[in-house]
């Protein structure tokens, strides 16, 4: 995953990975750092309980929380400003599973490791008003999983599980929700902010 990163970060992203060609892709033998969190920076004029607008939240990724389960945030992540996708304007959503850094030649690259999220709907769900995702699974039944640049994740995103109709076992806890559900709503009432973007 590196090495297609670095190959998209030398070359025009191509739309479907899988046609690149294995011989152009960098070789990367350098050593590679992992983090459990990273601070996310950004302008929220609407949220009047910071100053100027500015809010800064930490977003998660690390194998144990306060010595219990696993925590991976998930994030919207802008992915072209110029497209619109399902309304949120070129955002789309991710769940964090890994900081990392690492040095390629003279170049210094901080980045993630996401499994991405699919839009359900074309647009908002009609009875709550949020968009609907689900975890994104490649052709093969695989997880889509990529190494993305830490500067294209905008903030923490908040997602509610989309209940069925049946009773949850006592022992599902909320750590377990993104591992047994498969449908999720974009909360869209977490904050003013996120009001204002999903």
């Amino acid at each position: 995953m590196i090495q297609q990163f670095l190959h998209d970060q030398c070359h025009v992203v191509n739309a479907n990975p899988t046609e690149v060609d294995p011989a152009t892709v960098p070789i990367f033998m350098g050593r590679v750092f992992t983090f459990s969190s990273a601070s996310a920076s950004f302008y929220a004029p609407s949220d009047l309980s910071v100053t100027g607008g500015m809010r800064r939240e930490h977003i998660r990724a690390t194998p144990t929380w306060r010595g219990g389960p696993a925590r991976n945030d998930c994030v919207f992540v802008n992915m072209d400003s110029d497209a619109n996708l399902n309304g949120m304007d070129g955002l789309t959503i991710a769940r964090v599973l890994c900081f990392l850094s690492f040095r390629d030649r003279t170049s210094y690259f901080k980045c993630a490791v996401v499994h991405w999220f699919s839009y359900i709907l074309d647009g908002r769900d009609p009875d709550t008003g949020m968009y609907i995702v689900a975890p994104s699974m490649n052709d093969d039944d695989t997880p889509d999983v990529s190494v993305i640049h830490i500067d294209s994740i905008f903030r923490a995103a908040h997602l509610i599980p989309v209940y069925g109709t049946s009773l949850l076992p006592r022992e599902i806890t909320a750590h377990h929700s993104y591992d047994i559900f498969h449908a999720f709503y974009v909360n869209k009432y977490a904050d003013h902010h996120a009001f204002e973007i999903a």
